[in-house]
């Protein structure tokens, strides 16, 4: 009985263990399938792989024309302001002058009606008086044309 014990779990382990047969044709079969699905997934993803930098670069080069069009319009902007800039000041400028000018007209004009050329006929003739003794009004009164 013993014998028989010892040969059941021997026929037990081993009908458990698996046996080496080594590499069958249909073994061989499978790695080839298995190399050609391989290839084929690999061109298909150099495929993809170049689609991808394809559309990259055109995406890249759509993004380049838009921050080109956006710097020309920050660049007529600055443009604009400046030219508003300088008008302003051209305006103000103008502006100015106009003001001065009309000031000086208003005010030789008063000057004209409040004094009368017979007072200034008399100052003068005080003023040439006084340069017969003041050389130094003498030489002032001639730089002026006015001796």
């Amino acid at each position: 009985m013993k014998k028989l014990v010892v040969i059941f779990l021997f026929l037990a382990f081993s009908a458990g263990f698996p046996k080496e047969t080594g590499f069958t044709q249909q073994d061989r079969e499978r790695l080839i399938r298995l190399e050609t699905t391989l290839k084929v997934f690999m061109e298909q993803t150099d495929k993809r792989l170049k689609e991808l930098r394809e559309d990259m670069n055109r995406r890249f080069e759509q993004v380049n024309r838009e921050i080109d069009r956006l710097v020309q319009i920050m660049i007529a902007v600055f443009a604009g302001q400046v030219g508003l800039v300088g008008a302003v000041i051209a305006f103000a400028w103008w502006d100015r002058r106009t003001i001065i000018r009309e000031a000086k007209r208003q005010t030789l004009d008063e000057l004209e009606r409040e004094t009368k050329p017979e007072k200034l006929r008399r100052l003068l003739n005080v003023l040439r008086e006084k340069a017969k003794t003041d050389a130094e009004l003498r030489e002032i009164l001639k730089k002026e044309g006015l001796l």
